[in-house]
């Protein structure tokens, strides 16, 4: 086992690292940026190392900065969360060149899988199920608007790198490619430095379903089934929740023992997420990988048992996946390829800005009060006169509740959205909350459009 561990990220995702560690008995480093010098998961770790200004291209994006703060402080391992360097081949190459242990996918692994369109070659190639589209990066406009005329409108333009939505664009019809394929291009190249698309047939009212798997060095692969992740605004996710309700027993086993039939030829190691798209027949679609831990992974961690961040750290020591499991020290049961899930997860993300407008809200905490009781579980690095800084990301907390069914895990739900109360910054509370009390979201009724209809319906009613 590692004896030092460096965590290459910062907020909730730093803290949750470093509490996995402390169980295990591992010292910690982590390294922030100015902006966060006062953050928790500094008060918390044994070292911290400040890498450079608030700015994340000059901090923790700074790969020889990192690397250099690991080299200093004689860490093992690197564990760099999700977001910011975590699917980034070249820094898992840099960690491997530089002695380090990367926990995650190997390098050559998160190539393949981490970028949209070669995890879509790679899927077509290990027999996942995929929507019909161009079977490589798009040559120009004149190649795009040949594919969409023999998959047929509506498409969907994609950044073969990237995610959050940006270097999208649907295409209803031949008349509207050019403008849109330029768009989406240069949106690309904007945001992710690099401007290739692909093109696939767009599902008009999909659901969106994320299988969560884990493997060991040693060949082994398991999944912990699946996440909803349907309720999302631009492509970002609202509300997660496990077991999704559209999916039935059936469906579960035979995807789940696809995709693991899948990873274990394409030899996956550590923790990875298969996003597929259901379309209104119920049938699956393979759409991307994320070749790291999910923000949600909690909600996972709840139904199941295992703590993934552990296991992930485990599983890169070099650990067989039972162990990494804990599958045999009870809590965790194993059938086969999969685990026994029980009860029901949902996730809400409480994020800072504006619940009508969603127009970003930083600044000083005045009052902070995290609920709690049974059932329910906040990941945050928020407190009372902390900072939300404008830097990064607006995730102020993940909230999480349990129940042995989805109606009590939303009942419970209800009432931690109730008593969570955040001051001096604006919050998205409200807006969960009146979703959570629709309709059809209560009866699981809904698409990757929910959000669009429901404001638009708010203020309809508010006229």
């Amino acid at each position: 086992m590692f004896r030092k561990i460096l965590i290459a990220n910062r907020g909730e995702i730093a803290l949750r690292i470093l509490c996995a560690c402390k169980e295990l008995g591992i010292a910690t480093v982590v390294v922030y940026s100015e902006a966060d010098r006062n953050s928790l998961a500094v008060r918390f770790a044994d070292e911290a190392v400040c890498v450079g200004p608030p700015r994340s291209g000059e901090s923790y994006l700074n790969i020889p900065a990192v690397i250099s703060a690991a080299e200093v402080t004689n860490a093992e391992a690197i564990h760099p969360g999700y977001g910011f360097l975590s699917e980034n081949a070249n820094f898992a190459d840099v960690c491997t060149t530089s002695g380090l242990k990367f926990i995650g996918p190997s390098a050559d692994v998160i190539r393949m899988m981490g970028e949209k369109q070669r995890a879509r070659e790679a899927a077509v190639r290990v027999k996942l199920p995929v929507l019909p589209g161009s079977e490589g990066v798009l040559k120009d406009e004149a190649d795009a608007l040949a594919v969409a005329a023999q998959v047929g409108y509506p498409v969907m333009l994609k950044a073969t790198a990237g995610g959050g939505g940006r270097g999208m664009r649907i295409v209803r019809a031949a008349g509207e490619l050019p403008a849109l394929y330029s768009a989406a291009r240069a949106e690309a190249a904007a945001a992710f430095g690099n401007g290739d698309l692909y093109l696939e047939k767009f599902i008009e009212h999909p659901r969106h379903i994320e299988f969560q798997i884990l493997g060991d060095e040693h060949g082994r692969i398991v999944h912990l089934g699946e996440r909803e992740c349907t309720i999302q605004r631009r492509h970002q996710k609202l509300i997660e929740e496990t077991p999704s309700p559209a999916l039935t027993e059936s469906e579960r086993r035979r995807m789940g023992g696809e995709l693991v039939r899948a990873m274990r030829e394409i030899g996956y190691a550590n923790a990875g997420t298969a996003e597929f798209l259901m379309d209104e027949d119920g049938k699956l679609y393979f759409i991307e990988m994320n070749t790291r831990l999910q923000v949600e992974h909690g909600i996972t961690e709840w139904v199941s048992g295992v703590d993934m961040v552990k296991a992930q750290i485990r599983i890169a020591a070099g650990e067989r996946l039972e162990n990494a499991l804990e599958a045999d020290r009870g809590g965790v049961e194993l059938v086969g390829d999969c685990t026994v899930n029980h009860g029901h997860a949902i996730e809400c993300r409480i994020n800072a800005e504006n619940p009508e407008t969603f127009a970003p809200s930083a600044g000083r905490i005045d009052a902070f009060n995290v609920p709690g009781g049974i059932g329910i579980r906040v990941d945050t690095a928020l407190y009372s006169e902390a900072i939300m800084p404008p830097y990064y990301d607006s995730l102020v907390a993940k909230l999480m509740a349990y129940g042995r069914d989805r109606d009590e895990a939303l009942r419970r739900m209800n009432r931690a959205l109730e008593m969570f109360v955040v001051t001096g910054i604006e919050t998205s509370i409200p807006l969960h909350q009146r979703i959570l009390a629709e309709a059809d979201f209560l009866a699981g009724r809904f698409d990757t459009s929910f959000l669009q209809r429901f404001q638009m319906q708010r203020r309809k009613a508010a006229k």
